[in-house]
């Protein structure tokens, strides 16, 4: 394949995940005014460091707010409080690239808080669904980075189009599905309550969410390889594992909601 072969199909692969796209874009940009000896290049071992150390941190939080955060009626205000300030750091993070760890770092115990009450509502009345989902997003996790490394997947075009176009699609339907569900009452393609029945609809549509997500990982993945060869500056190894958290947490979200469909 000639040079211009491999430019036009690295930009052609792009990532699902907007917080990695926003890291290729913004260092490319940067790697033209500053050259590769006046900066430290990131590495696999920093992004890996720096998303252990974010899912410690979600951990502990989440841990926290389990044990402590107690059952009253303020709590279902506290928990859509926190789950917007979510989504107000993940758009503000990924728009702005923000390769500064304080804000990611808020995100995480932020996200473990609102994690840790959930979870917690989600166990008591399913014992055992916490760990169930823990393990399968992990399990999946792995699994799909064991495919990569061995190029069983590969991040061609045709994945990226059709990993990207159906997590797009989720999200338009999830926002939709969530203002009619507010108007009318009616859940549709998911279910927001942890008890009722549950149709074939929701089932297919968090299988399809969560086939996307896992999917969506070997496109992260290759994004984050590529921009380690790239030489792109150590700090992005922050936006890079808060992409892949991001990720994870979507993940995890998903397999919950498909575990308590199934032992309803």
């Amino acid at each position: 394949m000639t040079a211009r072969g491999t430019r036009a199909k690295e930009a052609t692969v792009r990532s699902n995940n907007p917080v990695l796209n926003r890291l290729e874009e913004t260092s490319r940009l940067e790697s033209r005014v500053v050259s590769s000896r006046d900066v430290e290049p990131m590495t696999v071992d920093d992004v890996v460091v720096r998303t252990v150390g974010l899912l410690l941190l979600t951990g502990a939080a989440a841990a926290v707010s389990w044990a402590v955060v107690p059952d009253a009626v303020w709590l279902g205000a506290a928990l859509a409080g926190t789950a917007i300030a979510s989504i107000v750091l993940v758009l503000v993070i990924s728009l702005r690239g923000i390769t500064n760890p304080v804000p990611i770092v808020g995100y995480a115990l932020l996200q473990g808080l609102l994690l840790g009450v959930a979870s917690r509502t989600f166990e008591q009345v399913y014992p055992g669904i916490v760990v169930q989902a823990v393990a399968g997003t992990f399990g999946v996790f792995l699994g799909m980075a064991a495919l990569y490394r061995a190029r069983v997947i590969r991040a061609t075009p045709r994945l990226a189009r059709l990993v990207i176009g159906t997590l797009l699609g989720i999200a338009v339907l999830s926002v939709v599905n969530l203002v009619s569900y507010l108007v009318t009452g009616r859940p549709g393609l998911a279910v927001y309550s942890v008890s009722g029945q549950v149709g074939w609809l929701p089932y297919a549509f968090s299988v399809v969410a969560i086939i996307a997500g896992a999917f969506s990982f070997i496109l992260d993945f290759d994004l984050v390889e590529r921009s380690v060869r790239d030489g792109r500056p150590r700090r992005f190894a922050w936006l890079s594992a808060f992409g892949l958290v991001t990720g994870l947490v979507f993940l995890y979200w998903q397999l919950l909601r498909l575990l308590s469909y199934l032992r309803r």
